[in-house]
């Protein structure tokens, strides 16, 4: 490509930044809510887990770091689960919220595929800088189109899963297996999305530019 050559971060460094942000926003605030169901009963471990999160926003206030926007959503969204359980007294209602709202994601991924506007590439760009070059190529269109659908698929898939065991098994056996069970696809889905993005980007550095209007 005529143009200056762009390096994507290392593979290492992308997991180190996405390794905290998961401990911090998925299995810390699991293993809290099940530790507190075990020793504190469905009430408790409710306000545990909301506790988590608004800790976690307050830490940042304190040392006077920006809060990122995906904390506030989590904190609003753990907010209404909360209310919802303690209203309905039931553990089932708490979980179910963010598997339908994992859902109705995934069809909005499908649809911005539909609309051509790959929804993965906004949130690629929301971490990672592609220069416009890049962008416009029409192996990085089809690629950010394919990669979308993946995710959709992904997201429906453990949604699936996740409601299945919810409705069919204990809280502890969902919790544990839900949670393996999403890490290992999710981790299968991140390491494939890399290795093609890559792949795509080695072979733009081999052919002639072919950008789309």
């Amino acid at each position: 490509m005529n143009h200056t050559p762009f390096a994507m971060p290392r593979l290492t460094a992308l997991i180190k930044q996405a390794v905290p942000r998961l401990l911090e926003g998925v299995v810390a605030p699991l293993a809290v809510f099940y530790a507190a169901l075990a020793v504190l009963g469905l009430r408790g471990a409710l306000m545990a887990a909301i506790s988590w999160v608004y800790l976690g926003v307050l830490w940042r206030l304190v040392r006077r770091q920006p809060v990122p926007g995906t904390m506030i959503f989590a904190a609003i969204a753990i907010t209404v689960r909360t209310l919802l359980g303690l209203w309905s007294g039931s553990a089932v209602v708490y979980f179910i919220q963010p598997e339908l709202g994992t859902i109705v994601i995934s069809m909005v991924l499908l649809a911005s595929v539909r609309m051509r506007r790959p929804l993965v590439e906004k949130l690629t760009l929301d971490y990672i800088h592609l220069p416009s070059f890049v962008l416009r190529h029409q192996r990085v269109q089809r690629f950010f189109a394919r990669i979308t659908l993946l995710w959709a698929f992904v997201l429906l898939v453990n949604s699936s899963v996740s409601i299945w065991l919810l409705l069919h098994q204990s809280i502890g056996t969902y919790l544990l297996v839900r949670t393996t069970a999403v890490a290992v696809i999710t981790g299968i889905a991140f390491l494939a999305s890399v290795w093609a993005f890559r792949r795509v980007l080695r072979r733009l550095h081999t052919e002639a530019p072919a950008v789309t209007g």
